[in-house]
C-alpha cells in the first residue's frame, strides 16, 4: 500500500529567477518500488528518506527534465531551491513515467503520512470490500480522535486505479465500443445479403456442378473461400483507414481526459483481434448463403423452371430479415448520434446569463513567504493584509494597462463552480438543507462579467477595502429562499466560513445589498448546466491559498494576456502566474468532450446509414431482376407503369417500416443507457426520434425508388422472353 498528496504548484529557484513548476506530489517511500518502475538515471526514494531528519531529496519527471533543462545528465546530485528548501535531485524517471499527475516527487516523511491511498488488492477481495473495510476504520478513527485529521461527516470510497485515471470517459468509451458493434452488425448484414444475392444468381452453375458430380461440402468450401478473399482484401483496406482515421481521432480526444503518460496507437494484439472478428464475421455471413444454395433438389434450376409471383419475396425471407435488421440497426445508432447532437446544441447554444467574449483570466500563486502558521493569529492576519494589499494594487493596474476595460478578481473563473456552503437565515426555520454556491469577489466582478444588476447595487471599493459583511445574492437565491418578499437588507450566514482551516470571520452575518442576474455555471463532475442560488462577498473577508484575476478587453484578450505576467511582476516579484487563457477557449475546451462522442457516433451513424441503403438498393435491385418475367406478365396483361412502381414501393417499404418499428422499439430501450453523456434533452426526445425516422424513411425510399423505376420500364417482350 502507498500514499500519495498534491504538493501543489512549486517555485524553482535556479539563483537566476524563480519561476513556477507543474504541481508535485509527495510520495510515501515504498511508491516506485510499489509501482515497479525503475529510474532512467539515478534512484528513486528510499526508505531512509521519509525519516526525520532526512536530507532533502526529490526525483524528477522525463518531460520536466527536457523541457527545463534541456536533459542535462549533469543536474543530478544538484541542489534545488523548492519553496525556499534546498532539496537535491537523485533521480529522473522514464519519458512515460507520470504518476499522480506530477512533474517531481518528494518524500512522505513518515510522521507525517497522509493523502490518498493505493493498495494491491488480494485476489479473493474485492473494491467494494475494500472500500467498506477503510471507511469503517477511517470512522472508528474519528470517534477516537474527534478533532484531528477527518471531518464530522464523511464517506470512503474505493475505486480501481483504471477507474480513476478514465473516470467518466469510460462512458463514453462503452457508448464508442457499442456503436462499434452494431455497426458491425449492419456490416454483417450488408455482406451476408449481398453474399446470398451472388450465391443465388449462381443456382444454375453450383446445380450444374453438383450433376457433373461436385461435392456439396467442396461447394461450400469454394463459396467459403470467395468470401475469406472477400475479408482479405476488406482488411487490407481497413488496416489503411484504421492507421489514418486513429490520428483524426486522437486529435479530437479533449486534453486532460487521459493521463499523460498514455500513448494511443496501433497495437498488434488488438489488430489481430479486429482481423479475426473481421474474417469470422465475413465467413460466418458466407456460410449462410452458401448452405442456402447448394441444399435442396437441383432439378428446377437445370431445367430453368421459375415459380409464380411473389417468388422473389416468398423465396428472399432471409434477405428480407437482413434488410429489417440492418434498418433497425441503423435506427438505434443514428437516435443516439441525434440525441448527443440535439445536447450539444443546446449546450453550445445555451445563454450563460454572462458574455464570455473578450475576457482574459490568470490564477495567481505565491511564494512561502505567504505562507502563515494556523498556531500564530498575528501570521494570518499579516498575511491577509498582504495579500488583499497586492490584489489591489494589481487591480489597479490591470485597469491602467492598455487595452483593459475593467479588471476583477474571484476564485475561480466561470463557468466552474465548486464551493457549496450551507444557508442559514434568522427567522427561517427548515427541515430540508438549504445550499448555495459562495464565492468571492471584487467590486468590478459583475461589470467585467456583463451580469445584469437587477435590485440594489454591487459592492463598491470602500465595501472590498473594509472587508465590510455585505453580500450580493442572484435571482435563484432570492426566488428559493426569500420568495415573495424583499431580500435587501436581510442577513445570511454562510457556514462554509466557520470551517476549522479557513481564514474567514466565525458566526457573521452578512447583508444582502444587491440581487444580480443567474449566470449558468457547472462543477468538476456534472458536465451540464446548471442554475445554482449563488452568494457574493467581498474577497478581502477571506484568505485563499489561490486567487484568480478576470479583465475584460476592448481588443482580442489573447493579444492582451501576453502582458499581464509583467503587470503581476511589476506588483510583487514573489508572485506568479500559473494556469491562464480566456473564458471563450476555456468554454471550446469544456465543449471537447461533447463534441468528440457526437463527431465519433455521427461518424458511425452515417457509416451505417450508408450501408443500409447500400443493402437495401442491392436487395431490392436482386428481387426486381429475379421478378422480371413477373412484370412482363403484368404489363403485357395492362399494368401501367404506376402500378409496378407502386408494387415496387411498396414492397421494399414493407421491410423498411418493419425495420423502423423495431429500430424504436430497441431505442427506447437502449438510450437510456446514454442519459448519463446529454443534458438537457430526455433520452426518449420525439423531435430526435421523429427526425431519424424521416431520415431512414427518406434515404430508404431512394434506395427502392431506382430499383423500381427500372423495373417500370421493363419492355413486356424483352420480359418474356427473359431467361
Amino acid at each position: 500500500m502507498i500514499a500519495y498528496g498534491v504538493v501543489g504548484r512549486l517555485f524553482y529557484d535556479d539563483g537566476k529567477s524563480t519561476r513556477v513548476l507543474p504541481r508535485g506530489a509527495s510520495v510515501s517511500t515504498n511508491t516506485f518500488d510499489f509501482l515497479g518502475v525503475p529510474p532512467l538515471l539515478g534512484r528513486t526514494i528510499s526508505e531512509e528518506d521519509g525519516r526525520p531528519g532526512a536530507p532533502p531529496v526529490f526525483v524528477m519527471n522525463y518531460r520536466l527534465w527536457q523541457r527545463e533543462f534541456g536533459g542535462d545528465s549533469k543536474i543530478l546530485g544538484k541542489s534545488f531551491i523548492l519553496r525556499g528548501t534546498s532539496r537535491t535531485l537523485v533521480g529522473i524517471m522514464p519519458a512515460r513515467f507520470n504518476a499522480f499527475g506530477a512533474s517531481l516527487w518528494m518524500p512522505m516523511r513518515t510522521d507525517e503520512a497522509g493523502g490518498n491511498v493505493i493498495g494491491r488488492l488480494k485476489a479473493d477481495a474485492s473494491v467494494q470490500g475494500a472500500g467498506a473495510e477503510f471507511d469503517a476504520t477511517a470512522h472508528r478513527l474519528q470517534k477516537a480522535n474527534p478533532r484531528e485529521t477527518f471531518p464530522e461527516n464523511f464517506t470512503v470510497e474505493a475505486q480501481t486505479l483504471l477507474e480513476s485515471l478514465i473516470g467518466s470517459f469510460e462512458k463514453t468509451l462503452y457508448a464508442l465500443l457499442a456503436a462499434v458493434f452494431l455497426l458491425l452488425l449492419i456490416a454483417c448484414s450488408n455482406v451476408a445479403n449481398l453474399l446470398l444475392a451472388r450465391a443465388t444468381a449462381r443456382d444454375r452453375e453450383i446445380a450444374m456442378r453438383v450433376t457433373l458430380g461436385a461435392m456439396r461440402g467442396r461447394l461450400i468450401r469454394q463459396l467459403l473461400v470467395e468470401s475469406f478473399v472477400l475479408a482479405a482484401a476488406a482488411s487490407a483496406v481497413g488496416c489503411v483507414l484504421a492507421h489514418f482515421g486513429l490520428k483524426a481521432v486522437i486529435t479530437l480526444i479533449p486534453a486532460g481526459t487521459l493521463p499523460e503518460e498514455t500513448v494511443i496507437r496501433m497495437n498488434a494484439p488488438v489488430l489481430f483481434l479486429t482481423l479475426g472478428v473481421t474474417f469470422l464475421s465475413t465467413i460466418l455471413c458466407g456460410l449462410a448463403p452458401a448452405l442456402h444454395v447448394v441444399r435442396g433438389d437441383v432439378q428446377p434450376h437445370l431445367t430453368g423452371a421459375r415459380k409464380g409471383p411473389e417468388v422473389g419475396f416468398r423465396q428472399g425471407k432471409l434477405r428480407g430479415v437482413l434488410v429489417v435488421a440492418e434498418v433497425a440497426l441503423s435506427i438505434v445508432l443514428l437516435i443516439g448520434a441525434g440525441l448527443l447532437m440535439r445536447s450539444f446544441l443546446i449546450l453550445t447554444r445555451v445563454d450563460l446569463g454572462f458574455d464570455p467574449k473578450n475576457v482574459l483570466y490568470f490564477e495567481v500563486v505565491w511564494r512561502d513567504s505567504y505562507n502563515f502558521s494556523w498556531s500564530d493569529p498575528a501570521s494570518i492576519v499579516n498575511v491577509r493584509t498582504r495579500k488583499n494589499s497586492v490584489t489591489r494594487q494589481l487591480l489597479d493596474q490591470m485597469k491602467a494597462f492598455p487595452g483593459v476595460l475593467s479588471a476583477a478578481e474571484c476564485e475561480e473563473e466561470p463557468p466552474l463552480k465548486s464551493d457549496l456552503t450551507d444557508v442559514i437565515i434568522p427567522g427561517r426555520p427548515h427541515v430540508e438543507r438549504w445550499e448555495a454556491r459562495d464565492e468571492s469577489v471584487s467590486e468590478d466582478y459583475f461589470q467585467t462579467l456583463g451580469v445584469p444588476v437587477f435590485r440594489g447595487r454591487v459592492f463598491s471599493e470602500d465595501d472590498v477595502t473594509a472587508a465590510r459583511h455585505v453580500m450580493v445574492i442572484n435571482q435563484a437565491f432570492a426566488r428559493q429562499y426569500f420568495p415573495n418578499e424583499d431580500p435587501l437588507g436581510r442577513k445570511v450566514k454562510l457556514a462554509a466560513l466557520d470551517q476549522k482551516y479557513r481564514d474567514a470571520p466565525r458566526d457573521a452575518y452578512f447583508e444582502i445589498v444587491g440581487v444580480v442576474g443567474n449566470y449558468k455555471s457547472r462543477d468538476y463532475e456534472n458536465s451540464s448546466w446548471q442554475k445554482f442560488p449563488e452568494a457574493f462577498i467581498p474577497y478581502s473577508v477571506q484568505v485563499f491559498s489561490w486567487r484568480t484575476f478576470m479583465a475584460r478587453t476592448s481588443v482580442d484578450a489573447a493579444s492582451v494576456l501576453g502582458g499581464m505576467s509583467k503587470v503581476v511582476q511589476s506588483v510583487d516579484p514573489g508572485v506568479a502566474i500559473d494556469t491562464s487563457g480566456t473564458l471563450e477557449a476555456s468554454l471550446h475546451e469544456f465543449y471537447r468532450g461533447p463534441q468528440f462522442e457526437l463527431v465519433t457516433l455521427t461518424a458511425f451513424s452515417v457509416i451505417g446509414l450508408a450501408l443500409v441503403v447500400i443493402g437495401v438498393f442491392s436487395v431490392m435491385g436482386y428481387t426486381v431482376a429475379l421478378q422480371t418475367r413477373e412484370i412482363g406478365i403484368r404489363t403485357a396483361l395492362g399494368a401501367q407503369q404506376r402500378d409496378i412502381l407502386r408494387l415496387v414501393l411498396v414492397n421494399g417499404m414493407r421491410l423498411v417500416g418493419a425495420g423502423t418499428l423495431v429500430g424504436l422499439l430497441a431505442s427506447f430501450a437502449l438510450t437510456r443507457f446514454l442519459a448519463s453523456q446529454i443534458s438537457g434533452v430526455s433520452a426518449t426526445d420525439p423531435t430526435t426520434f421523429a427526425a431519424v425516422v424521416v431520415i431512414v424513411v427518406l434515404a430508404d425510399l431512394t434506395a427502392c425508388f431506382l430499383p423500381a423505376r427500372r423495373a417500370a420500364r421493363v419492355d413486356p417482350l424483352t420480359a418474356l422472353r427473359y431467361e
